[in-house]
């Protein structure tokens, strides 16, 4: 079966969907990546958030998520397990999410070692590198649309 993506906000997935994605967060930023931090911080069932994710034969196998801000959106939680890495699961995502922002100013705080593939998606460094989880990040803007 062919991946398909899809995205919505949490309060309308079926639970087991649900489910699978954090459980996919969870076992990349969690797990994988030794970062003991407060994955499910609350923001996933903000007004005005939506979870994005690609699945292959009913598996998650790529995610991330759109927050409200006062001054446009955040995208975060991007995330593609392991065995589906390279397939360019997250980048479709990417997409499907910044087109979703209609235009509107974007920031998110990527790891370092990301920065360039950020900016192929229009982003741009607009802070200074800081340790998240013993992780090097980068804040990064995408300006609202002219």
């Amino acid at each position: 079966m062919p991946v398909s993506f899809h995205e919505a906000a949490p309060a309308e997935m079926d639970p087991i969907r649900l489910y699978s994605i954090l459980k996919l967060r969870v076992d990349v930023f969690v797990v994988e990546q030794r970062a003991a931090y407060d994955e499910l911080d609350g923001r996933d069932v903000e007004p005005g958030a939506r979870l994005y994710w690609a699945e292959e034969d009913g598996e998650v196998l790529a995610t991330l998520r759109v927050l409200r801000e006062a001054d446009g959106r955040r995208i975060g939680r991007v995330a593609t397990a392991a065995v589906a890495r390279g397939r360019g699961l997250a980048a479709e995502l990417m997409r499907r999410a910044v087109a979703a922002c209609a235009g509107a100013r974007i920031v998110l705080d990527g790891q370092l070692q990301l920065e360039r593939w950020y900016e192929g998606f229009g982003f741009a460094r607009s802070g200074e590198v800081f340790v998240e989880d013993d992780i090097p990040h980068i804040p990064m803007t995408r300006p609202a649309a002219p």
